[in-house]
């Protein structure tokens, strides 16, 4: 009998998981009918991006750092301006290693950064400003991250005003879930690495480099070995790369 009973609570667990699920962007989707699989995807358009947020963190990023260029693996990293400060040194290695640096705001105060989408911008051009100060080069970054995903935040008065300052906007397709709950195993943040919508032409990994994600720092190879083997290419995110976002009301 606790057998059904169990079984029963899964089912409501995975139909309210599903209804309250962000809507993907549509202009993402395979042009497929819905039979299609992985298989049907043209190989040339089998891109993974791996994304890495709220860093750098010394310990943490400087790793994942590693285990990439170990990889010859590029990724887009979108960063915190004030987890920046002493740790300059890795912005650096992340431009001088060819990975895409994203703007994530300067404080991720999501009371503040959500109040209007002045201060949300003002913090992505605050940020931004650092990067290039430390770069010494006059860098165009134009591709942002909600903190948090754009799902219940992004409304068209913010979307306008985004795009008046030329920045596109990128959410995730696929969730390692190790900024919710760092204490994942490897084998837990491989499994979420697999589930996907298998009708997105890219997947966006969404992981993170927080003190915390040791163990994001070992599911790297296994998860791009995973993609690999099924003719999945690795790219960082630039300002011509198409941007992804969920649909919020009009």
């Amino acid at each position: 009998m606790n057998y059904f009973i169990k079984l029963i609570f899964l089912f409501l667990a995975f139909a309210l998981s599903a209804t309250n699920a962000p809507k993907i962007y549509a202009s993402e989707t395979i042009n497929v009918d819905s039979s299609s699989t992985e298989t049907a995807i043209p190989e040339e358009d089998k891109v993974v991006y791996f994304t890495f947020d709220d860093g750098p963190t010394t310990k943490i990023t400087a790793q994942i750092l590693d285990e990439l260029k170990r990889l010859n693996i590029k990724a887009t990293f979108f960063v915190v301006g004030k987890e920046i400060i002493d740790k300059e040194d890795l912005i650096k290695r992340m431009y001088d290693e060819g990975h895409g640096i994203g703007l994530h705001t300067y404080s991720h105060d999501y009371k503040k950064i959500y109040s209007s989408p002045e201060i949300f911008l003002e913090e992505m051009k605050q940020t931004h400003e650092y990067i290039v100060q430390i770069l010494e080069k006059d860098i165009d970054i134009k591709y942002i991250r909600f903190p948090g995903g754009s799902a219940g935040k992004l409304n068209q008065d913010f979307y306008d005003k985004i795009k008046a300052a030329g920045y596109n906007i990128f959410d995730w397709n696929v969730n390692l879930e190790d900024g919710v709950n760092p204490d994942l195993s490897v084998e837990e943040l491989i499994q979420n690495a697999k589930i996907a919508n298998n009708k997105m032409i890219k997947k966006i990994i969404l992981a993170h480099c927080n003190l915390t994600n040791q163990n994001t720092v070992a599911s790297i190879e296994p998860i791009y070995q995973y993609y690999k083997n099924q003719g999945y290419r690795f790219e960082a995110i630039n300002n011509e790369t198409k941007e992804f976002y969920y649909k919020f009301k009009k």
